[in-house]
């Protein structure tokens, strides 16, 4: 993602890249040229492919080859143990400390309760390169990260309200602005050595261990729902898994979108099957880039 402080520019830019690298993940299967995305997206090509290298530290192309599905299966082949492998070294890629250094605090509702008084999250709604966002911020971390349709801004409002009931939500876009871009940036792997934002999140005891075993995968990677079953120990239960993934509240920083069925096939991903395979390609390409 962008290197550069984040300005009004940067919100404009992101929202125009967003639109083409929407229709290349849905038209895929299709291979569309760099002049067919340009028309759809009424831009010039040579525009387009600056861009899209510009804002996402990918080319057109490049980011085309790794959203096929047959790319996900080999991953998920590939694998290897790979959740036994990265809870022994910690590492996420050659050379990287492991997300998990950096910390996730959660509570349970229970804790919640006890401890809610005063809590007060900022929230605000910016656009990236995937589409726009939502994010709520409070003084221990990011709370909330998703992404939302056009005019769905009052509906993300009232979901954030209930997954909080308690807390004061306080509309600030631009105190979450930098957050924001450091999680757009940070995320896929644009900007590798950029410190994760800390995170804050509630859920049941189940879930916050199916959660901190997502921040276990190492980026670029895939793994499947029976893989985090048995890394929490519950063989078993990967439909509550599934629930328990679908549930995360904090899009690409605890990367529910790194899990796929046993078939490497993508699906039920709380923000959009296509999405999902979008922010995989990101992080293959960027870390073969």
């Amino acid at each position: 993602m962008p290197q550069t402080l984040p300005t009004e520019s940067t919100t404009s830019r992101h929202a125009e890249i967003a639109q083409p690298i929407n229709y290349l993940v849905r038209n895929y299967a299709d291979q569309p040229s760099l002049d067919d995305v340009a028309r759809i997206a009424g831009i010039s090509p040579h525009h387009f492919q600056r861009t899209c290298k510009t804002w996402t530290g990918v080319s057109p192309k490049r980011f085309l080859q790794y959203v096929t599905l047959s790319h996900a299966k080999n991953l998920l082949k590939d694998r290897a143990n790979l959740l036994d492998t990265s809870f022994d070294l910690g590492l996420s890629g050659p050379g990287r400390l492991h997300d998990l250094f950096v910390a996730l605090e959660a509570v349970t509702p229970g804790q919640y309760k006890l401890r809610r008084d005063g809590l007060a999250i900022r929230y605000g709604f910016h656009d990236s390169p995937l589409g726009r966002v939502i994010i709520g911020v409070t003084d221990r971390g990011i709370c909330r990260l998703g992404f939302i349709d056009s005019g769905g801004e009052t509906d993300a409002i009232s979901a954030l309200g209930k997954e909080w009931p308690a807390a004061q939500l306080i509309a600030d876009d631009q105190s979450t602005f930098d957050l924001a871009e450091q999680a757009f940036r940070f995320a896929p792997g644009q900007n590798p050595d950029n410190e994760q934002p800390k995170l804050f999140a509630m859920g049941t005891n189940f879930q916050i261990k199916v959660w901190e075993s997502l921040m276990r995968i190492p980026r670029g990677g895939v793994v499947s729902y029976q893989d985090i079953a048995g890394a929490v120990g519950r063989p078993k239960a990967a439909c509550a898994i599934g629930s328990a993934v679908s549930a995360n509240p904090i899009a690409m920083l605890i990367p529910c979108h790194r899990v796929t069925l046993k078939s490497g096939v993508l699906h039920n991903y709380r923000w959009g099957v296509e999405r999902k395979r979008a922010i995989l390609a990101f992080e293959q390409a960027g870390l073969e880039s």
